[in-house]
């Protein structure tokens, strides 16, 4: 697999023209599970083609059970800079219901051996809505979450995917299902907690302090170019294309091995680059900014303001500084909101 990738990085090595990188970022899966040979051999394949420096954001996605001392300090030593971890909770009660291998001492542990080896970009996720977790403690996660004075936080809520042990568990009765009115009660705390302690709610899902919001996502957002590297990654052109490898690993392998490109490709209509500028940017602080929007896609501007204007009058959008941003009452229906601006 690591041959793969360092096959793939040469092959595609043209299709960022930018002469420094802004992020580089390894998530999907557990790449927490490679080895300092395994990330040696694909940051030597980056470095013979891109250019990164001390700016750069590099971020490693990890779960708290794979950080031990050992590993953090091989990840700090091999130029990570950032950490995404996947906590979801300090709760034991809510870690065994979301079927997670760490315990919520490692949960806590992992994050304060991350500081003391020096990581000082550390992202942290939790869960909310879960059935195991009230409203007193969902405080207490977010209240010990605080206690790290992480410079990120991310929040999203349980979704049951199909597939999982817990879809079965719930669909077969044996789990609780998703209570969407003690989520989105949740979801009000967190806005409120977070943002009363200087965190600055950027996106549905992100809350950054001044200066941590995340280069990669970030980025991504805004329609940046990006490359997509391994099985089923996604690259976008950023404009028109976007193109995805397949998700299977020993197809993947064995085309890589041929020199070929196991990759699929998509343009964008302009009716679904103006879709997707519309549900890309009404979950971010930025919203829809008013000049691009007439810039970009003058031939819809006439029904987005038509559509705009009702949810304007619900409190659910308002104009700021030449853009359309969602309050915080809008937030708790962006996706919806943002189906209802689209256009057919």
């Amino acid at each position: 697999m690591i041959d793969a990738i360092v096959r793939e990085i040469h092959i595609r090595k043209d299709y960022l023209s930018a002469e420094s990188l802004q992020s580089i970022y390894l998530g999907g899966g557990t790449p927490s599970l490679l080895n300092q040979n395994d990330l040696d051999k694909i940051f030597a394949a980056l470095s013979r083609h891109y250019q990164w420096d001390d700016k750069t954001e590099i971020t490693l996605e990890a779960n708290p059970d794979d950080l031990s001392k050992s590993k953090l300090k091989s990840l700090h030593d091999a130029g990570f800079n950032r950490l995404s971890i996947g906590i979801q909770s300090f709760n034991e009660a809510d870690l065994r219901y979301m079927n997670r291998a760490h315990s919520a001492k490692e949960a806590e542990e992992c994050i304060q051996l991350a500081q003391d080896i020096g990581f000082e970009k550390i992202s942290a996720d939790l869960i909310y809505g879960s059935p195991t977790t009230s409203d007193e403690a969902w405080v207490d996660n977010i209240e010990k979450m605080l206690s790290f004075n992480l410079p990120h936080i991310s929040a999203y809520c349980l979704t049951v995917e199909e597939g999982t042990a817990l879809h079965h568990f719930v669909t077969t009765g044996k789990s609780q299902p998703v209570d969407e009115e003690k989520a989105s009660n949740q979801f009000d705390i967190l806005i409120s907690t977070l943002t009363s302690n200087g965190y600055d709610h950027y996106e549905i899902s992100n809350f950054g302090k001044p200066g941590s919001y995340a280069v990669h996502n970030t980025n991504y957002w805004m329609r940046v170019p990006y490359l997509g590297i391994g099985p089923a990654a996604h690259s976008f052109d950023g404009e028109s294309t976007r193109s995805w490898n397949i998700a299977h690993n020993p197809k993947y392998i064995s085309s890589l091995k041929n020199n070929s490109l196991p990759i699929e490709h998509e343009t964008l209509t302009l009716k679904e680059m103006y879709n997707e500028y519309l549900m890309i940017r009404l979950r971010t602080k930025w919203g829809i900014n008013n000049d691009e929007l007439i810039r970009s896609f003058p031939q819809y501007t006439e029904r987005f303001y038509s559509k705009v204007s009702a949810f304007m009058r619900q409190g659910k959008i308002t104009l700021e500084n030449g853009a359309y941003i969602l309050t915080n009452r809008g937030k708790h229906l962006a996706d919806r909101i943002a189906m209802e601006l689209f256009e057919e």
